[in-house]
């Protein structure tokens, strides 16, 4: 096991957005490994739903 820094970006869906923002962010970088600290550094709303930058150390 090791750390790992990670930058994501994402588009969202507004209804899963409005759901539970905290867990889309989660659920995100979980698909890479677990993230132990992580923090939204841009967001913009688009058409297509919230864009998002994540920066994270995963434990990968």
């Amino acid at each position: 096991m090791r750390l790992q820094p990670f930058e994501l970006e994402l588009v969202i869906e507004p209804q899963r957005w409005q759901q539970g923002r905290v867990a889309a962010c989660r659920q995100a970088l979980a698909a890479h490994g677990e993230p132990l600290r992580w923090a939204i550094t841009a967001a913009e709303q688009r058409p297509e739903g919230q864009w998002l930058r994540l920066e994270a150390v995963l434990l990968v």
